[in-house]
Order: structure tokens, then sequence, then C-alpha cells
């Protein structure tokens, strides 16, 4: 027993909808999405010296069929990635602890918030 699909009325809409969804065509514009996170990463950091905060940079790999924003933060010292100590806390020199702040997922959650509004809105169009 197999499975049987027909189909009426003109595909072309959803054909083209599935060809853009294959070639990637509506995440064409991520650029600036991506900057708006790095610029709301930026602000959201807390400062010392600014070192951290203007140390954010963003990456968008297209492979594996996915594509991912990368946020990263490249102030690093002695191998310890000052952001990340910010965000879940660390050990100091001393013996002493460090309670981490949640700065990051915050300041994020409006820019993952539109992601979700411009992909549903494009499977919507479809």
């Amino acid at each position: 027993m197999g499975i049987r699909i027909t189909t009426s009325g003109d595909t072309r809409r959803t054909e083209a909808f599935l060809d853009a969804m294959i070639a990637g065509d509506q995440f064409d514009n991520l650029e600036p999405l991506a900057q708006r996170g790095v610029e709301a990463l930026r602000s959201a950091t807390p400062k010392e010296s600014g070192a951290t905060a203007d140390a954010w940079t963003y990456e968008i790999d297209r492979s594996g069929g996915k594509i991912s924003i990368w946020w990263t933060n490249t102030n690093v010292i002695e191998g310890f990635n000052v952001a990340i100590g910010l965000q879940y806390g660390h050990g100091t020199g001393t013996g002493g602890w460090v309670q981490g702040y949640d700065y990051i997922n915050p300041a994020l959650k409006p820019i993952f918030d539109e992601i979700e509004q411009r992909v549903w809105e494009e499977v919507q169009s479809a």
C-alpha cells in the first residue's frame, strides 16, 4: 500500500516558496539583525574599562543546511573569556567568587523575537 498525493489548481506559489527555502533567500537580511545584536550586547555589557563591551562581534554561518548567527566576544585575558565570566560568574585569584549577572539573554531576546516573527510571517505568506 502506497501513499498517493494529488493536487489541483496552481502550485507555482508553493513551488516558489519551497525553492526560496532551499536557497535560503528568506535569510538574506540577517546582517542588520546580527549587527543589532552586537549593539544590544555592547549596550548591556557591564562596563569597567569598556574593553568587553567593545569586543562583541558576529558571524553568520551557512553550512549543513542551517543558518546560524554566532555572537562572540574576543576579550580573552590569559584564557579567560571576560564576557562569559560576567554572565556566569567566576572565581577570583584569592579564592573568592564573583556572582554572574545575566545580561546576554535579555539583550538578545528582542533580536530572537524579531527573527521568530519574520520567519512566521514568511511561512504565513507562502
